[in-house]
């Protein structure tokens, strides 16, 4: 017998995949490590502070998909999207393009930022620049009397 196998019905099978008990565990494990991570960077202090909000729940968001992965498959049939994977790496490209956002953002305030101190370290400078031309002007006065 040969059946052709509609798309409906083969992104169903892509669905209806029994989850393999390793890849759980694996998915766990990395999320833990994720956010072991995390906390050990901040201790070090090479995280700041502000940042460590965001990590931990995109690590513990981790975690409780690993451990609930049937709330993926919903998801995944929600979106459109074909297997759970797919809807892993979407997710992950839309939580990139934030924090590619958020840097814009930052390097945005940053450079207006530099930009406003160097016009301050000018002004700065002049007046200090001013104040030595004094200084010269009225030693020479006081030297010629």
């Amino acid at each position: 017998m040969n059946e052709a196998l509609t798309l409906a019905q083969l992104r169903e099978l892509f669905l209806e995949n029994p989850d393999l008990e390793a890849t759980r565990w694996l998915a766990l494990s990395i999320s833990v490590l994720l956010i072991g991570v995390v906390l050990w960077l901040v201790r070090k202090r090479s995280l700041r502070e502000e940042y460590t909000p965001i990590w931990v729940a995109v690590s513990a968001g981790l975690v409780f998909v690993s451990l609930r992965l049937d709330l993926l498959r919903e998801l995944t049939r929600a979106i459109g999207a074909w297997t759970p994977s797919s809807t892993v790496f979407f997710l992950g490209e839309l939580f990139l393009v934030a924090i590619c956002l958020n840097y814009a953002v930052r390097l945005s305030r940053a450079g207006t930022q530099i930009k406003n101190l160097a016009q301050e370290l000018a002004i700065v400078r002049a007046r200090v620049d001013a104040l030595a031309a004094r200084r010269t002007e009225a030693r020479e006065i006081v030297a010629r009397t």
